[in-house]
């Protein structure tokens, strides 16, 4: 089957941005014509990615992380020193055309902040003394590349006894070969057996998702990786593709196996770019082992070729129908559901799209047999899960835990400190209370809300926090990352914005805590993806949980005359520049 023109158009305009620091005009009109589409149609796809831009970025493009535990590690500090030092004020290029100074949401990098990338090599703990440093340097003519850091993976904790599912030593082939052996119908056994849920917090049966593929008749059929670890706060698929490629790759290439298609993508976030050297270096290390290419592992019949398609900036590309647009070269815009993407996928086709961790899992269970994985964990949860921590904590970084584990087992582990309020699975999870840190950490009872699901990430923060401040963050990330296709999500996260604005100078009441809470509604029951869906889930659980935090906020007299006068504000301008 002959992919349309259009699936390269995110390629050729990566090339571009990357050769002269933007989308000229004529290369719309170029762009259009090669690949026999409408000027509005790659204008549109343009508009809609962070990373690519109609104006020159300059020679040297920062992206600075805003996330909230960069905010709380000196986000404030690094910007003004890379202003300083560059000349450029943020959003802008300085006057040389030199520097290129940008805000982006997080990159994946929680546990390394204050972070950034330059030109998309990664930068970590950044101070004002380093960022002199590298700004001196890059203006002597140094290449970012060789300035650059490479980020550690940071597993800071493993199960005791070598039980570790993810971090032991792979060998390349070992679990294909175990397929063989077992077939596809033994291969889902297994995954059934080990009960194997996706790793991206819906947690759905993954042995359910292959054979439904695997019984649709159409042909070809595609597996896809979802390496758009786009949630705030979440790490481990960073650590997993650095590391641990070879597992993914072979997990990939089971899924393929057992549901009979030959063509496999990774989709990687943009922000992971600088992990795309040695992504390729896996991917041609299987290619010469005989497990791509024709007969993979020596499996007569079983064809298989993989590309990797590298995102562009779009959170909401982490939702699998706005992924597969986006593959196809447009807008990454959610689809309406009329079908699962098992049935109708990319290109219409059959298609299993799984995150980086359950295809690596996947990979796990085939290579140490179902029996073994199962022993770990808990009865109805077996096995281990990966968990980014980071904020208030002496140790940030990976922990492979047995499903079963305590919050409060965890913050000690991490040597949390003074620990208030907790935030699972990102800004669009849950927030509990550190009352709440004997709740385990399982796939059980959802309902029942004694246990607590969590898709890969754990921020803490300490007493000394400002909760308001936090959700503004979160509102700040979903209103600039909603598509806008949904009017609830496109004004709704900017309605809400503004009444944490009136909570925070002192100014709002019990009626805007209602319209908080009616607006969250709004948000969850009326958008058509999970963006809009859970905007509002962290903001409407901190009002049950820290109702205190908000009374003590409120405008008690109802006069609205409680106004606030920022000094700090008002003469930052006049005490950075004055000379």
């Amino acid at each position: 089957m002959q992919e349309p023109l259009q699936t390269r158009l995110l390629d050729r305009l990566w090339e571009l941005q990357l050769q002269y620091g933007c989308i000229r005009d004529e290369d719309i009109g170029k762009l259009a014509a090669d690949l026999q589409l409408s000027a509005i149609e790659v204008e549109g796809v343009v508009s809609f990615y962070h990373f690519f831009h109609r104006k020159p970025t300059g020679r040297y493009t920062i992206y600075l992380n805003n996330s909230i535990v960069a905010e709380h590690k000196g986000y404030q500090r690094i910007r003004e020193a890379f202003e300083r030092e560059t000349g450029a004020v943020m959003g802008s290029v300085d006057r040389t055309g030199t520097f290129g100074l940008f805000s982006t949401p997080c990159i994946g990098l929680s546990d390394h902040e204050p972070s950034g990338l330059i030109n998309f090599h990664p930068f970590t703990h950044l101070n004002a003394i380093r960022v002199k440093d590298i700004v001196t340097a890059l203006k002597n003519g140094a290449d970012p590349a060789t300035l650059c850091d490479e980020p550690d993976d940071q597993v800071r904790y493993l199960p005791p006894d070598d039980k570790s599912v993810f971090f032991r030593p792979f060998t390349p082939g070992t679990a294909l070969a175990k397929a063989k052996a077992l077939g596809p119908e033994g291969v889902l056994d297994e995954l059934r057996t080990a009960e194997l849920s996706g790793r991206g917090g819906a947690y759905y049966p993954t042995w359910k998702k292959w054979e439904a593929s695997r019984q649709q008749p159409a042909r070809p059929k595609y597996v896809v990786c979802n390496a758009d670890e786009g949630e705030p706060g979440t790490f481990k698929d960073r650590v997993l593709l650095h590391s641990q490629a070879g597992s993914l790759l072979e997990g990939m290439l089971l899924c393929a196996y057992t549901i009979g298609a030959e063509h496999l993508i990774i989709y990687l976030r943009g922000e992971y770019r600088w992990l795309l050297p040695r992504l390729e270096a896996a991917v041609e290390q299987y290619r010469q082992a005989g497990l791509l290419g024709t007969d993979c592992g020596g499996i007569p019949g079983f064809n298989a070729e993989l590309r990797i398609q590298v995102g562009a900036g779009s959170y909401v590309c982490g939702e699998e129908t706005a992924l597969l647009e986006s593959l196809e070269g447009k807008r990454g815009e959610p689809r309406t559901k009329w079908y699962y993407p098992v049935e109708r996928g990319y290109l219409q086709q059959p298609t299993v799209i799984n995150n980086v961790e359950t295809f690596a899992a996947a990979a796990r269970i085939l290579e140490l047999g179902s029996a073994a994985y199962t022993s770990l964990g808990i009865p109805g949860s077996p096995g281990t899960k990966l968990i980014s921590v980071s904020g208030d904590c002496r140790l940030p970084g990976i922990y492979e835990i047995e499903w079963g584990m305590t919050v409060a087992e965890l913050l000690e582990l991490c040597e949390a400190e003074d620990p208030h309020y907790i935030q699972i699975s990102g800004p669009s999870g849950e927030c509990i209370s550190i009352k709440e840190k004997y709740r385990r950490i399982s796939m059980l009872d959802l309902l029942a809300r004694t246990d607590i699901r969590c898709g890969g990430s754990v921020m803490i923060f300490s007493r000394q926090r400002d909760l308001v401040q936090v959700l503004l963050n979160y509102t700040d990330f979903f209103q600039s990352e909603s598509c806008g296709i949904c009017t609830p999500c496109r004004a709704g996260n900017f309605i809400i914005r503004r009444k944490l604005e009136r909570l925070q100078h002192g100014l709002a009441n019990e009626s805007d805590l209602q319209d908080l809470r009616n607006w969250g509604s709004i948000l969850k029951n009326t958008s058509r993806c999970g963006l809009g869906k859970t905007a509002t889930n962290s903001l409407i659980y901190a009002m049950d949980k820290f109702h205190g935090d908000f009374a003590a906020r409120l405008d008690k007299d109802y006069n609205g005359l409680n106004l606030k006068f920022d000094l700090e504000a008002a003469t930052r301008d006049y005490e950075q520049y004055k000379t």
